[in-house]
C-alpha cells in the first residue's frame, strides 16, 4: 500500500495486523528509494528488458531485497511506468493551464517532457499506439519492453508517418484504436487524453500537421531523450533533437 507524506511524496507503507499500515523502517524506506532510483536509471538505459540484477548493482543491494520490494520484475516495471506516465500526465495538464497559444503549449508540453527523460520510460503499450501489430523475423527477441530508440528501424512512410511496409523480415500494418485495456494499464488512458487535448488545439489552429497523432508526440518524446554518458552532452543533443523534429512536427 502507498501513502502520501506531509512533502507531498508518496511512501509504501506495510499491513499490520489490525489491517492499518504502518510506515517503512528508515532503512528499508532508504532501500526502496534507492531500488527505485536506480530502476530508472538501468531501464531509461537498457530498456524494460534488462535484469533484476543490473537494478540491485547499481542500487549497491543484494537481489534479494529488490525481490522482498517487489516479487517480480513486472511488479517493478509497472511501479516505473506508472511514476513516468503520471509525471508525464501532470506535465501535459501544466502545459494546457497555463499557455494560451495551443502551439506553445504542445511544445512546452515536448520540452519539459524530454528534458525530464520520462519518455524513456513510457510504457511500451503507449509507445505501441497507432501500430496494430509488429511482425517480427521467426525466433527473434521480444522488442516490446525497449524503448524507440533502442528498437530496430520501422520504415516510415510518406510524411514520417508510419504506414503500410516491410523491411528485413519486419511488416508494419496500418493504425487502429487501443483497446482500453492497454490504454488503462500504468495509467495510459488518462496521459493519451490529456496529449491529445493538446494535439487537437494545435491541429485545429492550424499550426499543427493534421496527420501529426497523440502517437507521434509521445514518439517524438521517447526518441528525443538519447541516454548519453555525459549530462551536458545529452541535454545538447535532446534539445538540437527537439527543434529538428518540433519544425516537422508544424504545418507549412
Amino acid at each position: 500500500m502507498q501513502v502520501q507524506d506531509s512533502y507531498g511524496q508518496i511512501r509504501t507503507a506495510q499491513p499490520v495486523a489490525n489491517g492499518r499500515s504502518a510506515p517503512l523502517r528508515v532503512d528499508a524506506q532508504r532501500n526502496l528509494e534507492h531500488v527505485l532510483r536506480a530502476a530508472r536509471e538501468v531501464f531509461g538505459e537498457l530498456g524494460y528488458g534488462a535484469p533484476m540484477e543490473d537494478v540491485a548493482r547499481r542500487a549497491r543491494v543484494g537481489v534479494g531485497t529488490v525481490y522482498r520490494r517487489f516479487p517480480s520484475k513486472d511488479v517493478l516495471v509497472r511501479r516505473i511506468a506508472e511514476e513516468e506516465t503520471a509525471r508525464l500526465t501532470e506535465q501535459a495538464r501544466t502545459a494546457l493551464g497555463q499557455e494560451d497559444e495551443p502551439w506553445s503549449a504542445l511544445s512546452r508540453f515536448l520540452r519539459t517532457s524530454v528534458a525530464s527523460g520520462a519518455g524513456r520510460l513510457l510504457p511500451p503499450q503507449v509507445l505501441r499506439v497507432g501500430v496494430d501489430d509488429v511482425v517480427l523475423p521467426s525466433g527473434a527477441p521480444d522488442e516490446a519492453a525497449r524503448v524507440p530508440h533502442q528498437r530496430a528501424s520501422v520504415p516510415a512512410g510518406p510524411g514520417g508517418s508510419v504506414g503500410f511496409g516491410e523491411q528485413d523480415g519486419q511488416r508494419v500494418v496500418g493504425p487502429r484504436a487501443v483497446p482500453a485495456a492497454e490504454q488503462d494499464d500504468a495509467g495510459a488512458a488518462e496521459l493519451l487524453e490529456v496529449v491529445g487535448r493538446l494535439v487537437d488545439r494545435a491541429r485545429e489552429a492550424g499550426e499543427l500537421r493534421t496527420d501529426v497523432t497523440v502517437a507521434d508526440v509521445l514518439l517524438v518524446i521517447a526518441t528525443a531523450a538519447p541516454a548519453l554518458p555525459d549530462a551536458a552532452q545529452q541535454a545538447a543533443a535532446s534539445a538540437r533533437l527537439l527543434d529538428i523534429l518540433l519544425e516537422g512536427l508544424r504545418s507549412r
